[in-house]
This record gives C-alpha cells, sequence and structure tokens, in this order.
C-alpha cells in the first residue's frame, strides 16, 4: 500500500525560501487554491476578523490590500507604509516556513534551518479530536481538511505538537500543507520538492523499496517529526536528516523533474484524462 513521506536534510538547507515561496505560488496564489465549498458564517469570536469576501487567491488578495492600504502613504511616510504592508500581508497565512536557529558562541556559531510543515502523521491527533470530521486520512497517509465540514473550533490545532495548522482566512476553514495531493494524484512531486535548488526535501513511497525516501529512512538515520526527534508518539512521516549523511544522485533528480515537467505538459495539452487512459493502455 501506498504511504507516502518526506525526507528533509537540513544540512543541504541554504534558507532561501524557494520551498515557501513554490508552496505560495501552488497553492495561495493560483486557481487551484480557490476551493469549492458551501459559504458559511464565522464564528462570532473571529467574526471581525472573517468578514472578508473574495474570489481572488489568497496571495494576490493581501498584496492587493496592502498595496491599496499603504499607497497614499509611501511618499509621505515610508517607513510607516512599510510597517503597514508587512502588518497586512503578514495576515497570509503559509503552508510551510522555514526558520533560522542560530546556536552557539562565537567563534562557533552554527545554524540550523528548521522546516516547519504537516507531518501528516500516521496516528494523526488533529484527525481524533476533530468533532466534525474535517481532519481526515487518505489511504496514502495525506492527512487533509474539508473546509465544508470545519467548523473552526481550533481542537486541530490545539492537538498539533508541530504547529503545523493555521486559519485560512478568506475561506474560514483551518489550512495546513497537503503535500500537493492534487499533483501528487496526477504523478508529479510537491510544488516544493521540485523548486528546491539544493535538493533538500525528498518525496517518495516509504513503503516502495524502490523509492529514495525509503532507502533513506532505512538508511541514513532520518528522524520523524523535528531534526531532534518526535515531539510525540504520533507516527510522523516528515523526516529530518540533522547530519550530512546523504549524497542524492542529482543527475537522477534532475531526470525525475525534466519527466514530470513533459508529463505536465502533456495534461496541460490533452487534459489529465487523456494521459491517464495512455498511461493504463502502455502499462
Amino acid at each position: 500500500m501506498t504511504r507516502y513521506a518526506m525526507v528533509i536534510d537540513v544540512a543541504r538547507c541554504l534558507g532561501c525560501g524557494a520551498c515557501v515561496a513554490a508552496c505560495i505560488a501552488e497553492n495561495l496564489n493560483s486557481s487551484s487554491s480557490v476551493l469549492e465549498f458551501q459559504p458559511k458564517p464565522a464564528p462570532s469570536i473571529l467574526r471581525g476578523l472573517l468578514g472578508v469576501r473574495t474570489n481572488k487567491p489568497p496571495a494576490e488578495y493581501f498584496v492587493e490590500e496592502a498595496d491599496k492600504e499603504t499607497r497614499d502613504l509611501v511618499d509621505k511616510n515610508p517607513e510607516e507604509a512599510k510597517r503597514k504592508a508587512q502588518e497586512i500581508v503578514g495576515r497570509l497565512w503559509l503552508r510551510t516556513e522555514v526558520y533560522e536557529i542560530v546556536g552557539g558562541k562565537y567563534p562557533n556559531v552554527d545554524i540550523l534551518f528548521y522546516h516547519r510543515i504537516c507531518q501528516h502523521c500516521d496516528k494523526a491527533p488533529c484527525v481524533t479530536v476533530c468533532p466534525t470530521g474535517a481532519s481526515f486520512q487518505r489511504e496514502d497517509g495525506i492527512v487533509l481538511v474539508d473546509p465544508n465540514k470545519c467548523i473552526l473550533c481550533g481542537s486541530c490545532i490545539a492537538a498539533c505538537p508541530y504547529a503545523a495548522r493555521q486559519v485560512n482566512l478568506l475561506l474560514k476553514t483551518i489550512d495546513k500543507c497537503t503535500f500537493c495531493a492534487h499533483r501528487v494524484d496526477r504523478g508529479l512531486l510537491p510544488a516544493c520538492v521540485e523548486t528546491c535548488p539544493a535538493h533538500v526535501r525528498i518525496f517518495g513511497d516509504l513503503d516502495d523499496p524502490n523509492s529514495e525516501v525509503y532507502r533513506i529512512v532505512r538508511e541514513h538515520h532520518a528522524v520523524p517529526g523535528t531534526p531532534h526527534g518526535p515531539m510525540r508518539h504520533t507516527a510522523a512521516r516528515v523526516y529530518y536528516l540533522p547530519s550530512s549523511n546523504y549524497k542524492p544522485s542529482v543527475e537522477a533528480i534532475e531526470k525525475q523533474k525534466e519527466e514530470e515537467a513533459n508529463r505536465m505538459e502533456e495534461i496541460q495539452e490533452k487534459g489529465w484524462n487523456a494521459v491517464k487512459k495512455t498511461e493504463k493502455a502502455t502499462h
């Protein structure tokens, strides 16, 4: 059975933020980010914050709001305009983030880039505590949120030990990393994995002996949850390599990305159903 997982080699991370930018572009600033859902009133405690009505992708909405609110300030008070713009854009929730953690004392200083992302735990506490079934887990292990069932009670936020859930201010629902399930279902890599220039994130099937993820987890002492191990016994499926004991085959990775890019072009040209039908006939 397929069981998707991700490995993050923090020692290879440059802190460039390409994974975060790719996630925003793929999930928060494209038509795929505007989910179909039944309109619902916001809880009274959040109504002032969630009273927004828009069909625009989230990133586009907040950038436009920042521009509109600071336009008259740019020439008069550029510092205040910058502060206000940062505050407005800062309301955009992120499905993944990279934090720079500095440790040690000069001259022995080290930097760790910690990647915060949903762990898609096998024993996901967010799924267990959800009173409506909005948080659920697919057969392949990917944990998702059904916005039509979410009542914003906050139980899953409190239950997640990895702080991987936020409030989607526009859809009035909980939001989180989905492993780009819409891409994975088409045989593509998550956007963050495909974009990373240093091959920090590796994605694959944890139960497939031919998968790179399978090999890394078993041979290179990858630990689940955080670079220092799990926060709780949730059976997290995002693994971290705290040291550079993994040497990726860059040629193989680039070949895989090229094949996926060609497949994506074919899907856009012929349509998903036609490509899937052709692939079934070939196999």
